[in-house]
């Protein structure tokens, strides 16, 4: 089994950076950077203290399957704050499977990040404000209640132009994120 890809993996998914993930587990990015190219082997201990920093554990970190888990709740989601929004992966592992659920706030005046062209499909639904979608340079908007579904062969992104933070859960088929 290769470590080092699958906890790059994890960490991209956590939206980590090679140094944030070392700074959590008191590691160097160096460090982080060799066990991701598979160039040395952390001790159990030091694996166990990166797993927990990516929201996993041993147990699920080697498990080839998804645990046959049906539901997660909080303790399983992994969360993403940023200053434009918080990002919460409602089921672990998603990018293995057929579509990802996510749950965004995006607080006013934001929008997430510009997404290329790509293979796949996106749904929303708005749980609360009103989100303005932006595909390939036409703008839809959509309101608490109201959801959303494109094809992503558009450059797009979404957008919060109110004052108050929106809340809706983007499921994009591939996993994306």
């Amino acid at each position: 089994m290769e470590l080092g890809s699958k906890i790059k993996r994890l960490r991209t998914v956590c939206g980590l950076t090679q140094k944030e993930l070392a700074d959590r587990c008191e590691l160097t990015k160096g460090y982080i950077s060799q066990l991701e190219n598979d160039l040395t082997s952390p001790s159990i201990a030091t694996l166990v203290d990166i797993l927990s920093a990516l929201g996993t554990d041993l147990k699920d970190f080697f498990s080839d399957e998804v645990d046959g888990k049906v539901v997660f709740g909080e303790n399983d989601f992994i969360e993403k704050v940023s200053e434009e929004s918080t990002l919460k992966w409602l089921v672990p592992n998603a990018q293995k499977n057929n579509m990802e659920p996510i749950m965004i706030e995006l607080l006013p005046g934001m929008s997430t990040a510009e997404d290329i062209p790509h293979e796949g499909e996106e749904f929303g639904f708005v749980l609360a404000g009103e989100v303005e979608i932006n595909l390939g340079g036409t703008k839809y908007t959509a309101r608490k209640g109201e959801s959303f579904y494109y094809d992503a062969d558009k450059p797009h992104f979404i957008k919060n132009n109110k004052q108050k933070t929106a809340k809706f859960l983007w499921i994009s088929s591939p996993p994306n994120f």
